[in-house]
């Protein structure tokens, strides 16, 4: 099977930031570029954070109402000296959480989950900077049309990986939910032939009702013959 990779979908022209880049030039480039995140690179362009709208929003929070009603957000610690930052340096959330370009849309979502971040930077082996890549960018997966993945799964999962007869699984697919419908010729290959169906691009959910020919699941009583020849 072949998956999405992360060079497959992230943004390969990137804008970026130096660790010196002035607050109101990063809200500059937000706008121009209609982001809303940027990189903040080394001068080998490896990637040493990232400065959100969020961050730049956090000196708004403190700041006090000019009424007085509010005496602005309090912050301790480094999220305060990151409130009152004036360059991306002081301004990034650091270090920068990354991922490769051959790794496939499932391992940067992992990633993404594990660190609670939208987006990740893109680095190549020597560590410089090569894209972005967002949630939006691994969502694209899900776009696949329903036609598309049956293929797959028919050819290349039931097929090629399981080698089934072509009659033995009924295949359908309707907004991405997978249902598996027939008789195995085991039954410990149902799991697995699920397992493999979820790892299709674009698969949302598998249903499976399907029935098996030889139960391989349950333990075999040694023969008493045996048993006695090797007591």
């Amino acid at each position: 099977m072949q998956h999405r990779s992360v060079n497959d979908v992230m943004t390969p022209e990137v804008v970026t930031a130096r660790p010196d880049t002035p607050f109101k030039e990063i809200a500059a480039l937000f706008h121009r570029n209609d982001i809303t995140a940027i990189p903040v690179v080394d001068d080998q362009d490896r990637p040493l954070g990232i400065v959100s709208e969020a961050d730049l929003i956090r000196k708004a929070a403190v700041l006090p109402d000019p009424e007085g009603r509010y005496p602005g957000r309090w912050l301790d610690g480094p999220d305060r000296a990151r409130a009152e930052a004036e360059t991306a340096g002081g301004l990034m959330t650091s270090p920068a959480v990354t991922a490769r370009p051959a790794w496939t849309v499932a391992e940067a979502a992992r990633v993404m989950d594990k660190h609670r971040v939208k987006r990740l930077a893109v680095v190549d082996e020597a560590g410089r900077l090569v894209g972005i890549v967002s949630r939006s960018d691994l969502l694209e997966v899900f776009l696949r049309h329903d036609t598309e993945i049956r293929e797959e799964i028919v050819d290349e999962v039931l097929g090629r990986t399981l080698r089934l007869a072509p009659d033995a699984v009924r295949v359908t697919v309707e907004d991405g939910i997978v249902t598996l419908t027939g008789r195995l010729p085991r039954r410990s290959q149902i799991p697995v032939t699920e397992r493999l169906c979820r790892a299709v691009d674009g698969v949302v959910a598998v249903h499976r009702e399907l029935d098996w020919t030889e139960d391989d699941t349950e333990p075999r009583l040694e023969h008493p013959r045996a048993y006695r020849a090797a007591s």
